[in-house]
């Protein structure tokens, strides 16, 4: 029989043959496992099924524990943030282009759905400024395409419909954290820009200049036009100017007799947090009683506001329709996230609660589909509301209840003297709320001391915002955001590092060294050590991935070329020897470059300190290996690789796979131990525990001496079943099995029992700098 034939009956030889095919070898160091990571990653599909369908509906967590001290508070803050909502909502339609009651049709629905799926009690949903500003662009410009084909309220709803089903699916998969790829500058930038552009539309309107041209346009043009036809100012301006001032006056004057007197604090907070819906109705007032009998209203009003729900029925969306709308359907998604989201979590953090962005989603989404049915436009969470709504006292999400009661009994009681509102009024309104979205100088520098470039965003979304529009302001931070990030990805800031050492001030301390980059900028008097002659220190800031790879490789080799001489002689090479792209030197200079080159030591060893790598991909480990060999030639002679902090265990997978961390240390290298403790054998993911002696796997605590590790099968057995009897032996309630391993690892610190921290197969990986330095056996100094 051939020999071949042999090998083919025999399944171990088999084996054998397929594992070398594919380059793996029974000498690799066991890493982790793709199956044990699915194992171990996988969750019980049954109990996951679960956990999904009862997170979609999170009032059933807390209906069950309702109470009349929560109805009290939600009432309270319900109502009060209702009579607010009123006449904002009759504002913010105006900025959407829509008629006053679709902005009540808009917050009714809003806060009535929210109240079952939020995750937030502090949150208020209805018509906000940036919003309803972002509609009335897109109605116009889909009326600019099809004139009068479509009515406002039709694109106003399919908007909502089809905006409120993306961020519904983001929300049902589970992709809300898409929105953190946005930062905080840029969604302050462009807020900041839409609250000026805002302001500046509803100036003309303060003095009666609406009619006068297009407050559309872009904000600096407005400004311009408003001052150019500021002579044609009317009655309004009296309406307009002073209901601004007397807004600033209630908010301000409340605020400093609430600090005044202290007693009167919460009478004052009500009275500061009413003020929108009291100048509201004190303008009302004067505004019907010089116009009741006057032959046409002396002033601009709002008009006739039909009572109760005359819009009812599904949106009407077609593909022309969904055309036109196209093109803004990202802008306005990207609005509906941010706002509600940063809003939810600033609460959130405020008041000591977790939100699940998610299902904040899903809330949205619900929002914005369902509402479409009563004709409502977009709408999504309100810092102003919301803030009030926290200061009120709100309990739970209930108090949204409340509040939508408020606006119904509006919509269907009071929706006739809706009539005789003050355009003037509502824009003063609209000014002193936004005026809140605008970044305070202090907030603005804060942004410059944190990072120049984020500085940079934020005032290029401003003006991208007031100059052109504020689609532009968006797509501008989106823009800059992510260069940003791909930049700081491709381009990390890693350090080469030296040493420092920490001498003590008492004799109850130890002298320490410290490796921090040798262009350290903490104290430019600290000398800063270079590292032992031939030695790399290189220090990761960031995932060793495609993007940076190359330009860390090349980092990294001209570092060696700077600091090392070239192994052997390379000046003897022939011209004809020579690769095309290396000139060599003149020989005028080649006795300087001998001199130079004599007085830097040879390359001995690289040390990467993986502390702050996360992850490492192909490309990573194969611009590894090209470092490795570009070294190597230009030392003539084996250069080490040592790591340390490497936290992941596919991390050292990867540097396994790319033939790094095996081989034989200097002999005398020291060897990292401490006491071995047996993880708990029942433990269905953990190997046996002969395996994982053998591999010098084990489970540590604490710091113990040096000894070679070993050890008979009865003795492990031995101290298992001393386990078992500790675990046993307790009294009362039984510990759990995790725990009670932590404790009896504490009772048997300091044995004599030591084993290797790392596996013994791979002693080029390491914890620290100082253990990877000592493993090079290098001589001691002072």
């Amino acid at each position: 029989m051939s020999p071949n034939v042999a090998a083919l009956k025999d399944p171990q030889g088999i084996k054998r043959r397929v594992k070398n095919y594919f380059g793996y070898t029974d000498t690799t160091p066991k890493t982790i496992s793709v199956t044990s990571w699915v194992t171990q990653s996988t969750p019980n599909a049954k109990e996951g099924v679960k956990d999904y369908v009862l997170s979609l509906f999170p009032f059933i967590q807390w209906v069950p524990r309702y109470n009349f001290t929560w109805l009290y508070g939600d009432l309270v803050a319900g109502i009060t943030v209702g009579l607010v909502l009123v006449p904002q909502s009759l504002s913010y339609a105006k900025i959407a282009n829509l008629d006053a009651q679709y902005g009540l049709y808009s917050s009714f629905i809003g806060v009535l759905t929210y109240a079952f799926f939020a995750t937030s009690k502090d949150v208020s949903i209805g018509p906000v400024a940036v919003m309803s500003l972002e509609t009335g662009n897109i109605i116009t410009a889909v009326q600019e395409k099809y004139g009068d084909l479509y009515d406002k309220p039709v694109i106003a709803t399919a908007l909502a419909f089809i905006c409120g089903f993306i961020v519904l699916g983001i929300g049902l998969i589970r992709i809300g954290w898409l929105v953190e790829f946005i930062p905080q500058p840029a969604v302050s930038g462009f807020m900041t820009g839409s609250a000026l552009n805002i302001a500046a539309g509803q100036t003309p309107a303060i003095f009666g200049l609406a009619n006068k041209f297009n407050t559309k346009a872009a904000t600096y043009r407005v400004i311009i036009n408003t001052l150019k036809f500021l002579p044609e100012a009317s009655l309004d301006t009296a309406f307009g100017i002073s209901a601004l001032v007397l807004l600033y006056g209630m908010k301000w004057g409340f605020t400093w007799l609430g600090n005044r007197y202290p007693r009167w604090n919460r009478l004052c907070f009500f009275a500061q947090s009413l003020r929108h819906a009291l100048v509201i109705i004190l303008f009302t007032i004067i505004s019907w009683r010089i116009n009741i009998h006057a032959p046409q209203n002396r002033i601009s009003l709002v008009g006739s506001v039909p009572s109760g729900l005359q819009h009812v029925g599904r949106p009407y969306i077609d593909k022309d329709l969904l055309a036109a709308i196209g093109p803004h359907i990202p802008v306005a998604t990207i609005i509906l996230l941010l706002e509600h989201i940063s809003i939810a979590k600033s609460f959130g953090r405020l008041n000591g609660y977790k939100i699940n962005p998610n299902q904040e989603l899903i809330a949205i989404g619900v929002n914005n589909t369902l509402g479409t049915l009563f004709s409502a436009y977009p709408s999504t969470g309100s810092f102003s509301r919301s803030a009030l709504k926290s200061k009120a006292g709100v309990r739970t999400p209930a108090a949204g209840l409340a509040t939508g009661v408020v606006v119904i009994v509006a919509l269907y009681a009071v929706a006739p003297a809706f009539y005789w509102i003050p355009n003037a009024a509502l824009s003063a309104l609209i000014i002193h709320a936004v005026a809140d979205l605008v970044a305070s100088p202090k907030h603005s520098y804060a942004f410059w001391r944190v990072s120049p470039i984020e500085y940079i965003i934020f005032v290029g979304a401003v003006l991208w915002s007031v100059f052109y529009t504020i689609e532009s302001g968006i797509y501008w931070s989106l823009a800059t955001s992510i260069v940003l990030l791909l930049l700081r990805i491709a381009r990390p800031k890693g350090h080469f590092l030296g040493r420092v050492r920490i001498k003590p001030q008492n004799d109850a301390q130890q002298t320490r060294d410290v490796y921090i980059p040798l262009c350290d900028s903490h104290n430019q008097d600290v000398p800063v050590e270079n590292p032992p002659p031939g030695i790399i220190i290189y220090r990761f800031e960031e995932s060793f991935l495609y993007p940076n790879a190359s330009y860390i490789n090349d980092r990294l080799v001209e570092r060696a070329k700077s600091t090392t001489r070239r192994g052997g002689d390379h000046h003897a090479i022939k011209a004809g020897d020579r690769p095309w792209n290396d000139p060599g030197h003149s020989k005028k200079d080649e006795e300087a470059e001998r001199k130079v080159e004599s007085e830097k030591p040879l390359l001995k060893a690289v040390i990467l300190d993986f502390a702050a790598v996360a992850n490492l991909d192909t490309t990573g480990v194969q611009n590894l290996i090209d470092t490795r060999t570009a070294m190597e030639k230009w030392a003539d002679g084996p250069v080490e690789f040592h790591f340390c902090g490497i936290l992941s265990p596919w991390i050292r997978r990867a540097l396994i796979a790319g033939g790094f961390g095996q081989g034989r240390t200097k002999e005398g290298a020291a060897l990292e131990v401490a006491p071995a403790v047996i993880e708990n054998l029942e433990n269905a993911a953990s190997p046996p525990t002969h395996e994982r002696e053998e591999d010098g796997l084990f489970l540590v605590n604490g710091v113990g001496k040096a000894h070679q590790a070993g050890g008979s099968d009865s003795a492990r057995t031995s101290v298992y079943d001393e386990e078992k009897s500790l675990g046993s032996s307790s009294s009362g309630a039984s510990t759990p099995p995790r725990v009670q391993n932590i404790h009896e690892a504490d009772q048997r610190r300091g044995s004599d029992k030591s084993l290797p921290l790392l596996d013994r197969t791979t002693p080029f990986f390491h914890f620290d700098l100082a253990d990877a330095l000592n493993s090079l056996h290098l001589p001691t100094s002072e």
